[in-house]
């Protein structure tokens, strides 16, 4: 006999692909996957619905009729999205007659420590160019040859094992002034990484509390305006919503120094990124992204391919592990 319940529809585990069996391994619950095409409703898939107190239904189709026969249940968390919406009014009024605490998983959080560490990985990997020589040894073993042009050494030019652009920022992240646009889940923890790695950081975020600066060893600035002219690695790092889209404008965008590196990976409309895209094609500055304007970006865009563009096909955010504190984070809820 099983008190708790887990649903899952295929649709939910094309996003989510390792939620549910990671639910079902930290908890004491009968997990039930439906058919992609299933035409039963979940009463009629289930024997004993009644003896059920807890359930979590992942995007399953859930009706007042459906959820009838649950006399038991006290608590659930129902969606109908692989986001986070819920079930319709109807049936949380249905439920709410009922007594069920019904709980709401929050839309974010659980893929922060994913997108912070690939926000990282692109940054160091544009400062030292590694997939554009990844690339060009390929075909070439011209990446092979340090020598100085004529053989001479000069200063401040191509030597010995010296691969970096001059044109760009490179180089360590160590010393680098690294400015950041948003101190929440996913931008403390880069503040914290860079820190870490000796970075000079500052952050702008007027609704973040001052623990979130302090914990990540960022300098807080008031105004956004501050973290432009002497910014060498620019990260805007918001989700994308009605306040924020366009936030960082093209008067922000014109105002970074030549040869700042901007790394993009939460959302590419937070920013004018047509003023970023003309500044990249001018190659006034570099970039490093996950996300764009469109998505998938097309095969014939300019910024594909360039030698001043790390791009990446918007993969920052889905690992196991977010699908893991996904799980974790919605049976903190749950009170049995």
């Amino acid at each position: 006999m099983y008190k708790n319940l887990i649903l899952v529809h295929p649709s939910f585990e094309g996003t989510w692909p390792f939620v549910a069996n990671h639910l079902a391994k930290l908890w004491n619950a009968k997990l039930l996957r439906l058919e992609p095409n299933e035409t039963k409703s979940i009463e009629q898939l289930l024997e004993q619905p009644e003896n059920v107190e807890a359930l979590i239904s992942l995007m399953a189709p859930v009706t007042e009729q459906s959820l009838e026969p649950f006399s038991s249940l006290k608590e659930a968390v129902i969606y109908t999205d692989p986001y986070g919406q819920q079930a319709a009014q109807n049936c949380l009024d249905f439920l709410a007659a009922r007594n069920v605490r019904v709980y709401k998983h929050d839309s974010e959080g659980y893929w922060g420590q994913s997108v912070a560490e690939f926000a990282l990985a692109l940054t160091l990997s544009a400062l030292r160019q590694i997939p554009q020589a990844y690339r060009s040894m390929m075909t070439s073993l011209k990446p092979w040859d340090y020598e100085p042009e004529d053989g001479v050494g000069q200063p401040e030019k191509r030597g010995v094992q010296f691969c970096d652009t001059t044109q760009f920022t490179s180089g360590t992240l160590g010393g680098k002034r690294v400015r950041i646009v948003g101190a929440g889940n996913i931008g403390s923890r880069f503040a914290s990484f860079a820190h870490f790695l000796g970075a000079d950081v500052a952050t702008w975020d007027p609704y973040a509390p001052e623990a979130s600066f302090h914990r990540s060893g960022s300098r807080r600035v008031r105004y956004l305006e501050q973290l432009l002219d002497d910014a060498e690695i620019f990260v805007p790092m918001l989700p994308l919503t009605e306040t924020t889209r366009g936030l960082v404008t093209r008067e922000h965008i014109q105002c970074l120094p030549e040869g700042c590196l901007v790394v993009l990976v939460t959302r590419a409309l937070i920013t004018d990124f047509t003023a970023l895209r003309e500044r990249v094609l001018k190659d006034e500055v570099s970039l490093a992204a996950d996300v764009f304007d469109v998505e998938p970006l097309p095969l014939d865009d300019p910024l594909i391919g360039r030698h001043n563009v790390l791009h990446t096909p918007h993969m920052a955010g889905r690992t196991k592990e977010a699908n893991y504190r996904f799980a974790e984070t919605l049976l903190d809820f749950f009170q049995n």
